[in-house]
């Protein structure tokens, strides 16, 4: 794989296009315990500035683990495409209705009984860190890359992997 490191606008477009793409992320907290805190969650939103939002149970143990240290790893991952995405930044948990309203959707009924739950939250990630890994071709084409490459010793593009600096001086 080829490096490239992508800055400010490209890094947060580059970032929404995977975040939408892949949609499910494992959300990892309690970083300094053993062992820490792993759960899948649904993307609700990506805002301009690369800010990840969630709905969550406000009582669960990963809102209780942000509200202890605040920091997170979210892990996105599409085996099939040959995309992946590692997150690490700070979260918050908000109770603002506007928020709440903003995201909640019908298929949320599944967890919350509606809107005005009172165990309904929103977490708002923040990331610091982030790399990516896209093959771009998609997982056949890639094996099949990596297979010629093998045959004729040439090594092939595969895709592109790097760093997103979401607000950085270049």
């Amino acid at each position: 794989m080829s490096q490239e490191n992508l800055y400010n606008e490209k890094a947060r477009k580059k970032l929404k296009e995977m975040v939408d793409d892949i949609d499910f992320a494992m959300m990892e907290t309690g970083l300094g315990k053993r062992p820490t805190h792993i759960i899948p969650m649904s993307t609700k939103k990506i805002d301009e500035d690369g800010q990840l939002w969630f709905l969550s149970n406000d009582s669960s143990e990963h809102n209780a683990n942000i509200r202890g240290d605040g920091y997170l790893q979210l892990i996105y991952s599409d085996p099939n495409e040959m995309e992946f995405l590692t997150i690490y930044g700070t979260a918050e948990i908000s109770k603002d209705k506007k928020v709440l309203e903003e995201l909640y959707g019908k298929a949320d009924d599944t967890w919350f009984d509606g809107v005005d739950d009172p165990n309904l939250s929103a977490i708002r990630v923040q990331p610091k860190e982030a790399h990516y890994w896209d093959t771009q071709s998609g997982k056949f084409i890639t094996l099949f890359k990596i297979g010629l490459g093998a045959i004729s010793g040439k090594k092939q593009d595969i895709g592109k992997e790097g760093d997103l600096h979401l607000n950085s001086e270049v």
